[in-house]
């Protein structure tokens, strides 16, 4: 792949104007909408309706003339980009993105200047973009990618999406072994809520509603399988399975850390770090007023 470069028209251009001079290079993109997520499916990829490019291992526009399906939309086709349908989204983008694993790069994407801190101390030098809370070290040679590898740190590539905020700084170094190793999750890095939800039982009813230890291992079990078979809008998935567990069971006190550490350890497998699951956690608590 040609390392794209971005000259002094580039800071003036629009989204548009940026990803096709990115493309050029061989770098797949895509608009991101303000808030830096990806623009919603279409109503014939709604829900995945249409199969779901994101079961596909490859980027790569959907049949239809949407930008669907996040990271799977990310083209190097210059018709498609500067098609009527994307045109639009370029006009209501917020930033452009690019598929790291598509153009056989890697990238970790530091969140916070402990994070950085951290790099700086234990991995090679490559290629640094500024952030606007940290860097991206950009590495060449694609991975999978993995959220929360330590805190503050993400990896990106393949299977998901980055923002290109210019060229940066420094050469491009082949993708280091210490870098692949964090994608590498150890089975006890589980870290559930920090206590088992123990809400007292209402008042004159001291006794489990649910009587029967199994009404509440299947509970558990459907609530694993549901996360387990998100396959888009994970985290949303994630907070609404925690809201509907607590809703049924949060409140007579039969939760433990025990079945906590059941939904965490499904939630990290979809790619959830340790932190984004203590949040979605602790909002289903406060949305149901525990």
């Amino acid at each position: 792949m040609t390392q794209p470069t971005l000259d002094r028209r580039d800071a003036r251009a629009g989204h548009l104007d940026v990803a096709l001079r990115l493309v050029t290079g061989g770098l797949p993109v895509l608009p991101l909408r303000v808030g830096k997520g990806p623009f919603g499916n279409c109503r014939n990829c709604a829900n995945n309706a249409c199969g779901g490019r994101p079961n596909m291992k490859t980027p790569g526009p959907c049949a239809c003339p949407w930008p669907c399906h996040a990271w799977a939309a990310a083209t190097t086709d210059p018709a498609v980009i500067a098609s009527p349908a994307w045109k639009t989204a370029w006009r209501y983008a917020g930033a452009v993105a690019y598929h790291p694993g598509g153009a056989g790069l890697a990238v970790v994407d530091l969140d916070d200047a402990d994070a950085v801190a951290w790099a700086r101390q234990t991995l090679p030098p490559t290629r640094t973009v500024t952030t606007t809370r940290g860097e991206h070290w950009i590495y060449r040679g694609a991975m999978r990618s993995v959220n929360g590898v330590r805190e503050g740190v993400d990896l990106k590539s393949t299977m998901s999406y980055a923002r290109w905020l210019g060229p940066g700084t420094g050469a491009l170094a082949d993708l280091p072994d210490v870098v692949r190793a964090l994608a590498v999750k150890k089975p006890a890095t589980v870290q559930p809520a920090p206590r088992a939800v123990t809400v007292p039982a209402p008042a004159g009813d001291a006794e489990c509603r649910h009587r029967s230890p199994a009404y509440l291992e299947r509970g558990i079990a459907m609530a694993e399988q549901r996360i387990t078979d998100a396959t888009s809008a994970v985290h949303a998935t994630v907070y609404r399975t925690f809201l509907a567990v607590l809703s049924g069971h949060g409140r007579c006190g039969c939760l433990t850390e025990t079945h906590i550490a059941r939904l965490f350890t499904a939630a990290q497998a979809k790619g959830e770090s340790p932190r984004h699951c203590t949040d979605a956690w602790t909002n289903a608590r406060t949305a149901l007023g525990m």
